[in-house]
């Protein structure tokens, strides 16, 4: 059993659901605290010059100490219209634009209160679209707590993982010693992104999945464990 585990991501790149693609169960982390800055409410789009940021505005008052589930939208002003004509302005001449501009719509239609509401139903639509067949589970309605590497441990024992596929990053925090005691193998995630064809000159990597949905038809993306 693979397990991977990851905090929500609007409008993820490619990477992100590529670990998805390669676990049997994906964990949904909403249950840790909001990072500024971080890509959890944001992602680039590419223009004419250069990468842009589409940002989901949160209402940060008053989060510290709240999990990432009950973090809200900020609706005060209508990023949503914004958002959809910008990636509108940027890609309408890219080849599959007119395929995907009514599901475009309705991923940004107005309805989640809640950030994670807007990423969970916008991953479930991602995960259709590219044929990535990985149950989802939502941290959140899982009975495991912890911190940091204590966190994804309990995780994946609930789960009776024998393989977590960690970020790059997980070299940082997390106990490997734990995970060897409990049986469970860290494979941590390397990913070779993929050239394709875009607009606006030469290839830029690590845009949100909306520019490789746009400028390519390939679904078959992802041809890992599945």
């Amino acid at each position: 059993m693979i397990v991977a585990i990851h905090q929500p991501a609007y409008l993820p790149w490619l990477g992100y659901l590529a670990r998805i693609a390669e676990a049997d169960v994906f964990v949904f982390l909403d249950t840790v605290q909001f990072e500024k800055n971080s890509f959890t409410n944001r992602n680039r789009i590419k223009s004419a010059n250069g990468p842009v940021w589409l940002t989901v505005p949160v209402r940060q008052k008053g989060h510290i100490g709240k999990p990432l589930s009950a973090l809200e939208i900020d609706d005060a002003t209508d990023w949503r219209t914004k958002h959809l004509r910008s990636i509108e302005q940027n890609y309408r001449k890219a080849p599959r634009f007119s395929r995907c501009e009514p599901d475009l719509a309705t991923l940004l239609q107005p309805g989640e209160a809640l950030l994670t509401e807007l990423c969970y139903r916008q991953l479930k639509f991602w995960a259709g679209v590219l044929d990535i067949g990985t149950r989802i589970v939502r941290a959140s309605e899982l009975p495991v707590g912890g911190l940091k590497s204590d966190l994804v441990l309990n995780i994946c024992r609930h789960l009776r993982a024998d393989r977590y596929l960690s970020g790059p990053l997980g070299r940082d925090y997390l106990a490997e010693d734990t995970f060897a005691a409990a049986g469970i193998e860290i494979d941590y995630h390397s990913y070779i992104h993929p050239v394709y064809s875009q607009l606006y000159g030469p290839f830029v990597p690590a845009m949100s999945v909306v520019d490789y949905w746009m400028n390519t038809a390939d679904t078959k993306l992802f041809r890992g464990h599945q």
